[in-house]
């Protein structure tokens, strides 16, 4: 039986990308540039590349990144995409829980929810973070966005999904946030490539920068640096509020 994000994603990739959630790919590859000191002779990995939007965008700078994702619509979509835009870049259809390399990446990036954390247990998250974490050469980065369980213990979901959609853009209703698991259960509804409308009984982890933290060290992540992270325009001066839906993870190995 598919799981609700495999769902979510079939013929969903044309409107994935009109969703206000993924409009700050250039602001977004600005910090990861900065972030690798432009250093063009490294290899990078894009977990959860959805239609290919990072990967593209540092393909078209100079860098040499793979893409991995689990849906075949939006990897079909990212394929296209290069295509158009004249790039080779290469796509894989891959499980993020267990990816196939082995100490061969500079940087790892996880970014707008790519995977983690989707996940149904807390366990297979984890599996998640470990397959990135092996992916990686000693001193290599990983960089991801996730939620912020901060935010719901102090703020409404429901209210602040709604405020930030557009018309056309995906919907969120009947969310309740479960202290004891600190997963938001919802009702998502979609409307596909075809037109067609999707509604999905749908549950997302969220997570404390102390969790993240400690997970990462117990995977042999050396630095552990955590960020609000604001729509296109990462930085290492925001402070990570209760206000922020997302943070930003900054990981050495």
């Amino acid at each position: 039986m598919k799981q609700w994000y495999e769902l979510l994603f079939e013929n969903y990739a044309r409107k994935y990308d009109q969703e206000n959630f993924v409009q700050g790919t250039l602001g977004e590859c600005d910090f990861i540039e900065k972030e690798i000191n432009c250093n063009k002779d490294l290899k990078i990995l894009d977990i959860g590349c959805g239609t290919g939007r990072h990967s593209i965008e540092l393909t078209r700078r100079g860098y040499k990144v793979t893409g991995v994702d689990l849906s075949d619509s939006q990897l079909v979509r990212a394929k296209e995409k290069a295509e158009e835009a004249g790039l080779n870049i290469d796509f894989r259809k891959q499980d993020a829980r267990n990816l196939p390399f082995r100490n061969e990446f500079d940087l790892a990036l996880m970014l707008c929810e790519g995977g983690f954390p989707l996940m149904e247990t807390d366990e297979m998250n984890f599996e998640i973070l470990k397959s990135a974490a092996r992916a990686l050469k000693d001193g290599g980065k990983f960089i991801f966005t996730t939620l912020n369980g901060l935010f719901p213990v102090f703020n409404s979901i429901e209210e602040f999904c709604a405020s930030a959609a557009e018309e056309g853009n995906s919907t969120y209703r009947k969310n309740t946030f479960d202290i004891m698991t600190f997963r938001d259960h919802n009702i998502t509804v979609v409307e596909d490539d075809h037109g067609n409308k999707k509604e999905l009984v749908c549950n997302e982890r969220y997570y404390i920068p102390s969790e993240i933290t400690w997970l990462l060290k117990s995977l042999g992540f050396k630095s552990i640096d955590i960020y609000g992270a604001k729509l296109g325009a990462f930085s290492r001066n925001d402070r990570l509020t209760i206000n922020d839906f997302e943070m930003i993870v900054i990981a050495v190995k």
